[in-house]
């Protein structure tokens, strides 16, 4: 019978054991023998090296350069590929594909499938999950871990499963967003702080490519960024907007309970010209929440606050 953790112990775990949750995921498919050379138009990261059994982060962009989707390619075949992404958002993706799909030899499939999720330093795509179609390693910021990806994928033996909203600080914490919270059609690449780790600036053209490389040419300057909040007291929500000396100035997009700050934690966007870290205001539901503004990951204390 596997072992179920609180919010405290799991927190404890991802840092120092192993934990893992379960989460719907959607699977696109492709598998033909244009399956690679018509994927690598379409992502932002290079697969031409990508090996049978290999996965790697990655955008699909609209030709504008804003954000249709982020997830991962992994290659399952020769001539078979498959991009997982957040559960709920296969379907737009596979539709996006499919737009682009011209006189292409590859099979375009979606299934709604379970990822099980393992985060800690002893996270290990041992046996245990080796049946998996997919077993992809998986780096968050202060988190190691895999994913083990399948039509019913569950907890491998041993391995206790975590409570989700401990998951979701861990998540929070290392900077890592997700589609419609963080990332939405508006979302522009170097606004989430995805290229680093989602885009190659060195592989041939790809479908949206243009806007990425003009803001790299000039230093990755846009309007606004991904950064990370610790709350002094109260619990803000989504959507609630920080402002500086009474000006607006950004709006939250995930909010948490983190054990290590004994507070809530939240990632945002806030507009370019404020420094960070930085004071700032969050307004709630008719009150004013003090906060601390601080660069992704979430991993250096933050300043008192008050």
């Amino acid at each position: 019978m596997t072992r179920s953790l609180g919010a405290a112990e799991t927190y404890a775990a991802l840092h120092d054991d192993v934990v893992g949750i379960v989460v719907d995921t959607d699977v696109v498919t492709l598998a033909g023998p244009d399956a690679l050379s018509f994927l690598q138009g379409q992502v932002s990261q290079d697969l031409g090296n990508l090996a049978a059994g290999e996965s790697v982060e990655t955008l699909v962009l609209s030709p504008q350069g804003k954000l249709d989707c982020y997830g991962r390619v992994a290659r399952t075949g020769d001539t078979t590929l498959a991009v997982v992404v957040d559960g709920g958002w296969g379907g737009q993706l596979a539709e996006r594909l499919a737009r682009f799909k011209l006189r292409v030899r590859a099979d375009l499939g979606l299934a709604h499938w379970r990822a099980a999720l393992l985060r800690g330093p002893l996270a290990r795509p041992t046996a245990a999950g080796s049946a998996a179609a997919i077993v992809a390693r998986v780096a968050w910021p202060g988190f190691s871990g895999c994913d083990l990806v399948d039509a019913a994928a569950q907890l491998p033996a041993g391995v206790a499963a975590g409570d989700a909203t401990a998951f979701e600080a861990a998540r929070i914490e290392a900077g890592v967003p997700v589609m419609g919270r963080e990332l939405t059609a508006k979302t522009i690449p170097q606004e989430a702080g995805l290229v680093g780790r989602a885009v190659s600036l060195t592989k041939g053209c790809y479908t949206g490519q243009e806007l990425v490389a003009r803001l790299d040419a000039r230093g990755n300057r846009v309007s606004r960024r991904l950064v990370g909040f610790v709350v002094a007291s109260g619990v803000p929500e989504p959507g609630d907007f920080v402002a500086v000396d009474g000006e607006p100035v950004g709006a939250l997009t995930s909010v948490a309970y983190s054990a290590r700050t004994n507070s809530a934690v939240a990632l945002g966007y806030l507009r370019r010209e404020v420094a960070v870290p930085a004071q700032v205001a969050v307004v709630t539901a008719g009150a004013t929440l003090v906060a601390e503004a601080a660069e992704l990951p979430l991993w250096r204390e933050p300043r008192a606050v008050g």
